[in-house]
């Protein structure tokens, strides 16, 4: 009786769980193969795979009884990554490779007929996982680049089968993968294309300064997407941290081109027709939603009503909690979502509501109905509501203004190192994630803001949770004025940024 072992893994959410590939040839069995451990149709399948990757190496498989254990046995095993470890554990067990040395290492792959290995999805915290056991990683040269950002550990990263077994034997070196940063050569939209609208700049300004969630509702036309697609030309560049936090989850979702990882904070942007689990995740095989893949960046959201309602509410738990939970009968499975929501909408269907030359016929049933399409709830969600009217012809002919992104950055580049530095200790980023005692500490205002502060609250019938989103605003006024306090100034714009009851009123 032969026994091979070989590690590989299993993802739940974002965690690289480790799986045991046991690969037992007994002494008869007239070529039966069998995979046990929960595994789904594409491992099933694998075993096809590594019948014919054998065979264009010039291998056959014994005639013998042979099975894969992917232990633990009551762990779901989903995905073709399982390719190569099971391979490989086979060549150990057949005596092609030493048994010992395969036990060393974590592997994961897809196996082509002809013997090639091809790119597979989760690599970067497959390679992580593998670090932190003190194992090394074989991986498809495809993916090699996203694996050595995993610092100092070896790393096998191989085009073909046969390439591997060669290594192995000494016959053939194959070359440490070096990290590679993606090279963004796209234009960044600059705010200066943008004439006008000075009140949705200044909000464009805050949200970015502080983190906070964004609405903008005017007319069709009036520059909510294109102010929206200039967001991310003003936030500052991700850290490293950042940077691996935002690639592991594109390496779960197979988005890391030639495994690069890219410093430039992602910007997502749904159609409305997008199912729950394209934007909160789910699916028949778990993968990240929207929200995951906009983390620690931009979800914007456009035509806002035009998504379904029950969509929408599903923004509501990963907006409060920074995560999103796919709750499965076996399983809870968790992904980072620490998104900023930047929404547009137009006031009602034909979105000429409050506009006296093309007045809407239906006013204000047309509004009231389709603002209706999106709860209290979630409106209460967003710490910045902001009237973007429509541009007039005379502001088109103004020349551009002189801010653009470079001076707007700066700003926000400043108020984001003081929130930097008054965080530090604690596990948040910036002022739209604070809350509780910390939050009171660091944005009570003073005498005179609170007394507004009182006064709004019980005329604007303010939740609990949207006077806390005036506290989190208000203080990053603050911030951007270099103010040491909130004072009644700054109080007072983070008001004029919330939601009456009716957009309509």
């Amino acid at each position: 009786m032969t026994v091979a072992h070989i590690y590989t893994v299993a993802f739940q959410g974002i965690e690289a769980r480790d799986v045991d590939v046991q690969v037992h040839v007994g002494e008869s069995g007239g070529g039966q193969f069998n995979i046990v451990g929960l595994a789904d149709k594409a491992v099933a399948e694998s075993k096809e795979r590594v019948r014919a990757a054998l065979s264009a190496i010039g291998l056959a498989l014994p005639f013998k009884r042979i099975t894969v254990n992917l232990a633990p046995a009551d762990l779901p095993k989903e995905g073709s990554h399982y390719d190569l470890p099971i391979a490989l554990g086979l060549l150990a067990a057949m005596g092609v490779l030493p048994a010992s040395e395969m036990e060393n290492y974590v592997a994961l792959g897809e196996l082509s007929l002809d013997a090639a290995v091809t790119p597979v999805a989760g690599v970067l915290p497959a390679a992580l996982a593998a670090s932190s056991a003190g194992r090394g990683l074989i991986c498809p040269a495809g993916n090699g680049p996203e694996a050595a950002w995993a610092g100092e550990m070896e790393i096998l990263a191989t085009p073909s089968l046969i390439a591997l077994v060669n290594h192995m034997k000494g016959t053939q070196v194959l070359s440490p993968p070096s990290a590679k940063l993606a090279q963004d050569t796209r234009a960044v939209p600059d705010l200066k294309d943008v004439k006008g609208q000075e009140s949705a700049k200044r909000a464009l300004e805050i949200a970015a300064a502080g983190g906070h969630n964004l609405l903008m509702i005017g007319p069709p036309g009036a520059g909510k997407s294109m102010l929206a697609q200039r967001l991310p030309g003003i936030l500052p560049p991700l850290d490293a941290r950042e940077a691996l936090e935002i690639s592991m989850v594109k390496s779960l979702a197979g988005e890391l081109a030639d495994g690069a990882i890219s410093k430039a904070r992602p910007f997502r942007n749904p159609h409305h027709s997008a199912s729950m689990a394209a934007l909160v995740g789910g699916g028949l095989r778990v993968r990240p939603g929207e929200v995951s893949l906009a983390h620690l960046g931009v979800l914007f959201l456009d035509e806002l009503p035009e998504f379904q309602r029950g969509v929408l509410e599903s923004l509501r738990q990963p907006i409060e909690s920074g995560e999103a939970v796919v709750a499965r009968a076996n399983a809870h499975v968790r992904y980072p979502a620490r998104f900023q929501l930047v929404a547009a909408m137009n006031p009602c269907r034909c979105g000429y509501l409050s506009d006296p030359a093309q007045g809407c016929g239906r006013a204000p049933k047309c509004g009231n109905d389709y603002q209706s399409r999106i709860s209290g709830p979630l409106f209460d969600r967003i710490d910045l509501h902001v009237e973007v009217a429509a541009v007039s012809a005379s502001d088109l002919s103004l020349p551009p203004p002189a801010e653009g992104n470079a001076e707007v950055a700066a700003r926000v580049a400043r108020a984001r190192a003081i929130q930097r530095e008054r965080f530090k200790d604690h596990p948040i980023r910036t002022n739209a994630e604070a809350e509780g005692e910390l939050l009171d500490a660091v944005a009570t205002p003073d005498s005179a803001g609170a007394k507004l502060l009182a006064e709004a609250s019980e005329r604007m019938k303010l939740s609990a949770r949207g006077y806390h989103r005036v506290l989190r605003v208000a203080r990053t006024i603050a911030d951007l004025a270099g103010a040491e306090n909130v004072a009644r100034p700054h109080v007072a714009e983070a008001l004029s940024y919330r939601r009456l009851t009716s957009i309509a009123g």
